[in-house]
């Protein structure tokens, strides 16, 4: 695995921040992040109970991606496979996590977690299979170790 250095949180309302302008479709591509991604995807678990994360994510997602300039295609913009392995990783650590703790601490020690690294759904996922076009499009099973 490579080294990895996250950028960490200071307050809950940085991650606040990030939540509502990515969901405004406002916030900044320069600051749609690894660590953005997981936040967001933090906050919108515990924090916005109103959207069902499972449904609504991969079109939030691609809409976000559009607003910034981007697209999504079988080469860049949203993918299926690798949003629903990090929502899953970010689902088991907050099964283990301290339910009261300050959403800033709890996505700083996601970050440094397992399920926080760039490269964790490889654990599961040979490269070839993750980056396939049909993983993109669709989410595929791993082929090297099960989900947690």
């Amino acid at each position: 695995m490579t080294e990895y250095r996250p950028r960490f949180f200071t307050s809950d309302a940085e991650i606040e921040h990030l939540g509502e302008h990515f969901l405004a479709r406002t916030l900044p591509k320069a600051e749609w992040t690894h660590e953005a991604h997981l936040a967001t995807t933090t906050w919108l678990l515990l924090r916005r109970s109103d959207i069902d994360v499972d449904q609504e994510l991969p079109g939030l997602i691609r809409r976000y991606n559009e607003s910034v300039g981007g697209v999504n295609s079988d080469n860049e913009g949203y993918h299926e496979t690798i949003t629903r392995v990090f929502l899953a990783g970010v689902r088991s650590f907050l099964s283990e996590a301290a339910p009261k703790a300050p959403l800033h601490e709890l996505v700083n020690e996601l970050l440094m977690s397992p399920m926080g690294r760039r490269d964790w759904p490889l654990r599961f996922y040979s490269r070839d299979r993750l980056l396939s076009v049909e993983a993109r499009k669709a989410f595929v099973p791993p082929d090297l170790a099960t989900l947690p």
